[in-house]
């Protein structure tokens, strides 16, 4: 079995299209490899407060004043890997650390992936408040977990602790960017689908 590591946050842009990305080439290229991708936290925004931050005045402070932009390359470039996306649909920035503890719970559920999918899909396609408990609860209902159960995690303070933890271990990784892939002994951003292909040939080939 092909072991493949992600370090992500799902309210990075390029962690919706990196994940896109391997999934369309495993799907397409390697319909016969067996793929057990392991997902471990990361957070862009530790500091941002619960009900969010405007995106559009962080990159202002950036530096970045026409955001429709450089929204338009990042969203062509989606495109061309068949993903569509409008990033002007969330206005805000989240912190991670609740979605990546209810990430954690579901590797033992074995719906770990399709859970980072849908939290990825809730951020950008539907706008939802990631940071949100009880948005997060009635997402994970959808991935193993009763609405109770979801709701005792994220309530549990231990559980937050344990993930803040984790976050600072991917640092001490030396993890500095998502997304981040470990396929085999390549380690890479989101890169292209040629560059995934290549990446997956030679790990399943040793």
């Amino acid at each position: 079995m092909l072991k493949i590591e992600l370090y992500s946050d799902p309210g990075c842009p390029w962690c919706i299209l990196g994940v896109h990305r391997l999934d369309k080439v495993l799907r397409e290229r390697f319909p016969d490899i067996d793929v057990d991708i392991e997902h471990f936290p990361f957070e862009l925004n530790p500091g941002a407060p619960p009900e969010g931050f405007h995106i559009n005045e962080y990159l202002r402070r950036k530096g970045i004043s026409d955001q429709a932009v450089a929204f338009a390359r990042f969203e062509a470039e989606a495109r061309a890997s068949g993903l569509v996306l409008d990033l002007s649909r969330q206005r805000f920035g989240y912190r991670a650390v609740h979605a990546h503890t209810l990430l954690r719970h579901a590797r033992d559920r074995g719906t770990q992936h399709d859970l980072s999918i849908d939290l990825m899909n809730a951020n950008f396609h539907d706008a939802s408040n990631i940071s949100d408990k009880n948005v997060l609860a009635e997402i994970a209902t959808r991935h193993g977990f009763t609405i109770e159960e979801a709701q005792a995690i994220l309530t549990d303070p231990a559980e937050q602790a344990k993930t803040e933890r984790l976050i600072g271990a991917s640092k001490a990784k030396g993890v500095r960017s998502v997304p981040t892939f470990r396929i085999g002994s390549a380690i890479m951003g989101a890169g292209s689908e040629d560059e995934f292909a290549m990446a997956i040939a030679q790990a399943n080939s040793h």
